[in-house]
């Protein structure tokens, strides 16, 4: 019998793993440290956990297939050739998008309709109907929402947007495709253009070298004057002083990020200290539901491993995504 190594402990997944295991001997590292020692991935030749350069460093030869328990694979980034030669990789991609969307929209929600300034009112037990009639980003129907990133958690998003009557355009790395819920689909190189028409901005893309830094300040230059910037993807995608600035000058109406550059934010980063900035600790994708579907397809690969199907969710390691 194989033995397959999993890193993290997923009460939910456990019995499923062991339903699918067949006849591959299933090794649960209890540890909880992220990082399976040696000797936990002596003899595995398939782990399910979180991909890391460290992990692949105790690994044996024989490991063939890494399961990524989260979407973004930018801790898997840096292996050398030796450790991704001949290795297939997979993630959870897709299974956190309703979570994320739905975390993306509320927070478009609350800073267009004013909430934060409401219930900090009303931890004052303060009635106050000033802001009521006074200048509010406004409806959101009608509006143009760009999703830059169009993969299962921009299409997520795009699609409640559109659900409210706005207008939603978006950038993708690979085509011009998409659901026809979308009224324009551009290229990366199309981005300042397609920011200037921008309502919001929500960033959903993975961390990868050519995504780093790329809302820096030639683009928030180029943003909509009073536009609402929503994060989700990755904060490193994000240069956070660009960001600080462009709001500090007046040129956004607000910012809704669960994702920063660094996390944790420091305590000193004057975003906090900002009313018209919602954050919130890249908590987005933590759902019941999100759980419940990472295990799932964990399993179900497993299961496909067992038998010598084709696996889902296979990623492109040197793409990162």
């Amino acid at each position: 019998s194989l033995p397959a190594g999993v890193a993290q402990q997923m009460p939910e997944l456990e019995a499923q793993l062991r339903r699918n295991a067949g006849t591959v001997e299933l090794v649960l590292d209890a540890s909880n440290n992220m990082v399976p020692t040696t000797a936990v991935l002596a003899g595995a030749d398939a782990y399910i956990g979180l991909c890391s350069p460290a992990v692949l460093a105790n690994a044996s030869p024989r490991l063939l297939w890494v399961h990524n328990y989260t979407a973004g694979m930018e801790d898997c980034a840096g292996l050398t050739p030796a450790q991704t030669q001949g290795r297939i990789f997979t993630n959870s991609k897709r299974l956190a998008g309703p979570a994320i969307a739905e975390h993306a929209i509320a927070m478009l929600l609350s800073l267009a309709t004013g909430l934060p300034a409401y219930q900090r009112a009303q931890v004052e037990s303060r009635w106050d109907r000033s802001r009521a009639a006074g200048a509010k980003f406004g409806e959101l129907r009608g509006k143009t929402l760009l999703v830059v990133g169009l993969g299962g958690i921009g299409t997520e998003i795009a699609w409640r947007a559109n659900s409210l009557g706005m207008r939603v355009i978006a950038i993708r790395h690979s085509s011009r495709e998409g659901p026809d819920f979308l009224d324009y689909i551009g290229l990366p190189e199309e981005l300042p253009v397609l920011a200037r028409d921008a309502d919001v901005v929500v960033n959903a893309l993975p961390l990868t070298a050519q995504t780093t830094g790329i809302f820096n300040q030639a683009f928030f230059d180029e943003m909509k004057n009073g536009a609402i910037f929503i994060s989700v993807g990755r904060g490193g995608s994000t240069v956070t002083a660009a960001l600080v600035a462009a709001l500090q000058a007046g040129q956004l109406y607000g910012a809704g990020l669960d994702v920063t550059d660094p996390e944790p934010l420091p305590a000193d980063n004057p975003l906090w200290q900002m009313s018209n900035v919602i954050i919130t600790p890249h908590v987005s994708a933590a759902s019941p539901g999100s759980m419940q579907r990472t295990a799932i397809i964990a399993a179900e690969n497993l299961r496909r491993y067992v038998d010598g199907g084709n696996l889902l969710n296979v990623v492109d390691i040197q793409a990162g995504y």
